[in-house]
């Protein structure tokens, strides 16, 4: 769609005040077959041409149809987003679904606290501040989800015990190695090339070996980032909530909200930077209407007796 603004004489040519214009005009001088009314409807006809895409309230109807069109494509671009996001929590572990509705539900009382405020917009829906919510909640979903993918991933290489593969590789390297260069030193042997080819071949799993430890390193450094992520963003939105509920200064609200949104910038280029999670990178539509937190994705049924808890650094949960 074509956002910019709108070229009225084009949209005149195409609009029905145009075909109007000529049989009103036009018509006229036909019907009656003489000269005169002929010359003198084509000149209003000119005369409307040139002025009428300039009066306001064609301007009027122009920009109305073009508002509506565009808000027709903005709210196909927030069902799609909301589509998506909703796909990604239902992904999710029953625990971190669990965790992403209380969240949720702060961001609730923020909302409740902020219609209070008397600095607030007159329509939720068009208050940035409240819209600044919708991304802090829309990035703690995305860590919640690669928190999770890299949790499977630790999960499924820790059952081999790779460190203890790595070392019986590491030793039956060194092994071979040493066999190997004993048949060198007592001369020509059929089987000195089947050994060196079996000794490549044993490098080459040691060094896969070596790639999958140096991945899981770097995965763990990567959980323990994620996690540290969401407890900061998890603390930060409540702080915004206690702000929301003791003051009625709306520009001490913003700046808290502001301060908490600018550090997304950082966590959300970490995330564009990880070529694993690059389908989590999707930001936001660009549009001024809110996308919302609140999914169709039904909360999770937590067995209370089973529930545990990952508690933050510290261990006590908040």
């Amino acid at each position: 769609m074509d956002e910019q603004a709108p070229n009225y004489r084009a949209e005149f040519l195409k609009s029905p005040h145009h075909a109007a214009l000529g049989l009103l005009t036009l018509g006229v001088g036909i019907i009656s077959g003489a000269a005169l009314p002929l010359i003198v409807g084509a000149t209003l006809y000119a005369v409307g041409w040139v002025h009428m895409p300039d009066m306001a309230f064609f301007r009027h109807w122009v920009d109305g149809r073009y508002d509506a069109v565009k808000r027709a494509a903005e709210l196909a671009r927030v069902a799609e987003f909301q589509k998506r996001r909703d796909a990604l929590l239902a992904g999710l572990s029953s625990e971190r679904r669990r965790r992403y509705q209380i969240l949720a539900q702060v961001c609730h009382d923020i909302e409740s606290a902020s219609a209070e405020n008397p600095m607030m917009a007159s329509n939720a829906n068009n208050d940035p501040r409240l819209r600044k919510l919708d991304e802090l909640m829309w990035t703690y979903l995305r860590l919640l989800s690669i928190e999770e993918s890299l949790d499977r991933f630790l999960e499924t290489e820790q059952r081999e015990d790779l460190p203890r593969v790595l070392s019986d590789a590491n030793a039956e390297v060194t092994r071979l190695s040493a066999e190997l260069e004993a048949m060198k030193a007592k001369g020509p042997n059929p089987s000195l090339e089947t050994k060196q080819r079996y000794l490549g071949s044993r490098l080459e799993r040691l060094e896969v070996l070596k790639k999958r430890q140096e991945r899981i390193a770097e995965s763990q450094d990567n959980l323990a980032f994620v996690v540290s992520e969401e407890e900061r963003l998890d603390q930060q939105v409540k702080l915004i909530r206690a702000d929301a509920v003791a003051m009625k200064n709306a520009e001490s609200l913003t700046a808290r909200i502001d301060a908490t949104v600018e550090h997304l910038d950082q966590t959300n280029k970490w995330i564009a930077e990880m070529d694993e999670f690059k389908d989590l990178v999707g930001d936001m539509p660009a549009t001024e209407m809110r996308v919302g937190y609140n999914t169709n994705v039904p909360p999770p049924v937590i067995d209370q007796g089973k529930r545990t808890q990952r508690l933050p650094q510290g261990g006590r949960r908040n």
